[in-house]
């Protein structure tokens, strides 16, 4: 034991004590968390100084904290969730002598008393405190503020009471603050705003009181908003409209008037929304249909009026709507019958009327809830909702349409044909790359899909090319429509090369087109634009560098996400080079290029630049001359070579590097010789820690994530060294490298 330089015991089913001579160590990592241990934490290792981490969370440990203070590269404590008591706090106090201490976690103990102001000594590189779920009184002291590195500070669900002080702005780092479930009271203080990284802000389950502060619309990373169950009032503010990465919205059980914020529809990325139990008037906006990442929506209780929006038929991935006593009236649409994942639907205390739908969810009783206040009738007699069969009004009026409609359809398709001929005059011929069995758009369509190409649409823009959002009014799911700017030098090749390599290839990783407009706008000038499938969940690069774009989403990509990523693209690029006749080289993949689709499914995109390599040695076709990006370009380009599958090959390990670091091949540090992968080789393998992304090393306490740290990160990482080598003889083919991805894929999910 005197050796030993680790111990970790994690995530088994040990019982017993932790021996107590488990101080009279050189240990310096100890890890024994997850297990049945009870009894005391063993007063001996006050005395092993080499220790930096302390794990023995989830045990059955109790009685006092031994006072650790002399342990000087303590770096990492952890005893959550176990029985372990405050006594004084001494432990505490004492711990002010671990000046490189970075995570302190308590959680989930029976500490009480009041949290001592000594807490404002601890180090200053202090990272974590989580002392949530404990028996903690009093206020919270506010020396803790002092600690200017704290990126959490979680102490949730105790007996705290008083104000939340103002101090806490002065917490520029803080990403995470979670003080919900105790007995705040007055006003959510605006300096919160200060807090421009913040990604979660729970304070639900309180006495707050007030108007919500404008000021948290400054906070632009925010992904958990949390302020249910307070008794704030006043309306909604705008500004929270400006945190487009928000993920879980919930204002619920408040005093809150006003309507619903027209501008919700920015939210993109929202998951679940909640605004329950307040006081809302108005219509259910038209916009909330654009969040089309809706899992939950919930509006209970409120007094909002008009119908259902047709936008929410673009809720596609919608598990629960709960629209119940309110004011809402009208027919209940069809399109909730279609909507394959909708496990609960509430439109109870309502004053809708009419026909119920039939299929979907309406089949049964417990999962759509209808009753109370409504004027609705079953379309037939068998029926699992107990409501009258529709009246036979309902068939004359039908029987007065079937009269009426004819001589309408004939004048209205008289006049159709009129406009038909006329536009037939100014239509272009049909783009390269249209095929019978697609939908043909007219530009009056695209105009209508897109809103008159509204800068609200716009999802990006580039020299080429704008990319807008829509829905064509004869389909109900949502379109990216690409928009050539031809007017740029290269913009109407991109446009043929796009359609040639889209009118060529099928495969599950690569973009699908839905259709293709080439004719002229409204003023004959020439306009062309392709209708892609919408990919829900943006580009692999929103993923990778969050900070860069402000609508992306914070959610963290797991390990296992980029590791199915890595194959995804993988695939796509063995299925160019290896599958197609003549190959097919991308010439411009990048994680930009890299789209996710409601599935996180990654898919290549882009083909503005690609090339079909020809079989005839020399052709001019391959020779270089294409656009790329700096950074993925293989370096030779510079010297004369012609387009290859090798050119792919380097910019996948580029992205593979990029996407494991979370560093742009072209970052501020990259001068003087030092590059992506330069950085990464020397670290390899040893000090992949030093250079991985930091959102990697969070999950290291998860098991499966760090077997994948040991096991799998070192060979991926790999591989992207390999494809990226200077050389092309140097780099595997893509057929090579899909085999040793796939086979890490395999070994890691089935692990896990």
């Amino acid at each position: 034991m005197s050796s030993l330089d680790s111990l970790e015991l994690g995530q088994n089913n040990l019982t017993g004590q932790v021996p107590s001579c488990i101080g009279n160590t050189n240990l310096g990592v100890l890890s024994m968390s997850g297990n049945k241990f009870e009894g005391l934490i063993p007063s001996s290792l006050e005395n092993a100084s080499n220790l930096q981490e302390i794990n023995l969370g989830y045990n059955l440990l109790n009685g006092r904290i031994p006072s650790l203070g002399n342990l000087l590269h303590l770096q990492l404590l952890i005893l959550e969730n176990n029985f372990l008591e405050a006594e004084g706090w001494e432990f505490l106090a004492s711990l002010a002598n671990c000046s490189l201490l970075e995570t302190l976690e308590m959680n989930g103990n029976v500490l009480n008393g009041s949290l001592p102001r000594s807490v404002g000594n601890l180090s200053a590189s202090l990272q974590r405190i989580n002392v949530g779920n404990n028996q903690i009184v009093g206020t919270i002291p506010i020396e803790i503020f002092n600690l200017a590195s704290l990126q959490m500070l979680a102490m949730d669900q105790n007996l705290l009471s008083g104000v939340i002080p103002s101090v806490v702005g002065n917490l520029d780092q803080l990403v995470v603050l979670t003080l919900s479930g105790n007995k705040f009271s007055g006003q959510i203080p605006h300096t919160i705003g200060n807090l421009s990284r913040l990604s979660k802000l729970s304070l639900d389950n309180n006495n707050l009181s007030g108007n919500i502060p404008a000021s948290l619309g400054n906070c632009k990373q925010l992904a958990v908003l949390n302020l249910s169950f307070n008794r704030l009032q006043g309306p909604i503010p705008s500004e929270l409209t400006s945190s487009t990465t928000l993920l879980s919205f919930d204002l619920s059980n408040n005093n809150l008037t006003g309507s619903i914020l027209v501008q919700i529809g920015a939210l993109l990325q929202l998951l679940q929304l909640d605004i329950s139990f307040n006081k809302l008037s108005g219509q259910v906006p038209y916009s909330l249909g654009r969040c089309v990442q809706l899992s939950s929506l919930r509006l209970k209780s409120n007094m909002l009026n008009g119908s259902i929006p047709e936008s929410f038929s673009d809720l596609k991935s919608v598990d629960q709507i709960d629209l119940s006593k309110n004011d809402l009236a009208g027919r209940i649409p069809e399109f909730f019958a279609n909507m394959q994942f909708l496990h609960q639907l509430d439109l109870s205390t309502n004053y809708f009327e009419g026909p119920i739908p039939t299929g979907g969810i309406f089949q049964n009783h417990t999962a759509a809830i209808l009753d109370g206040k409504a004027g609705l009738c079953a379309s037939a007699p068998a029926t699992l909702h107990q409501f009258p069969v529709c009246t036979v009004k309902s068939k004359k009026k039908a029987l007065l349409l079937v009269k009426l409609i004819p001589p309408t359809a004939i004048a209205l398709i008289s006049f159709i044909c009129f406009v038909v001929t006329i536009l037939k005059r100014r239509q272009a011929q049909a783009a390269p790359c249209y095929k019978e069995t697609m939908k043909r758009v007219s530009y009056g369509d695209i105009v209508k899909a897109t809103n008159w190409f509204s800068p609200v649409n716009k999802i990006s823009s580039g020299r080429t090319g704008s990319i807008y959002i829509g829905r064509f009014q004869f389909n109900t799911d949502l379109v990216a429509v690409k928009l050539f700017h031809l007017e740029e030098n290269g913009a109407r090749d991109s446009f043929v090369t796009e359609c040639e390599v889209l009118r060529n290839t099928r495969h599950r990783n690569l973009v699908k087109a839905v259709t293709v407009c080439s004719t002229m706008d409204l003023e004959n000038n020439e306009f062309k634009a392709i209708v892609f499938d919408f990919m829900a969940n943006g580009s692999l690069d929103m993923w990778v560098h969050p900070k860069l774009h402000h609508n992306s989403p914070k959610r963290v990509l797991s390990l296992g996400q980029r590791l199915r990523i890595a194959m995804d693209v993988a695939l796509a690029l063995d299925y160019m080079h290896n599958q197609l006749t003549p190959p097919l080289v991308h010439c411009d993949l990048k994680p930009g290029n890299v789209l996710l689709d409601y599935d996180m499914t990654a898919r290549v995109g882009d083909f503005g630049s690609a090339r079909f390599l020809s079989s005839v040695p020399g052709s001019p076709e391959d020779l270089v001359g294409v656009e790329g990006t700096i950074g993925y370009i293989a370096p030779e380009y510079c010297m004369g070579y012609k387009v290859s599958p090798g050119c792919d090959v380097y910019a996948f390990g580029i992205l593979i590097l990029e996407m494991l670091t979370g560093r742009r091949p072209m970052d501020a540090i990259f001068t003087d010789g030092l590059s992506l992968h330069k950085l990464v080789s020397s670290a390899f393998p040893g000090r992949l820690g030093e250079v991985l992304d930091p959102h990697l090393s969070h999950g290291y306490r998860h098991p499966c994530d760090r077997v994948f740290m040991r096991r799998y990160m070192v060979p991926l990482i790999e591989v992207g060294l390999l494809c990226s080598m200077e050389s092309p003889k140097d780099r595997p083919g893509m057929g090579e490298v899909c085999a040793r991805i796939l086979s890490l894929k395999e070994e890691f999910f089935e692990f896990c």
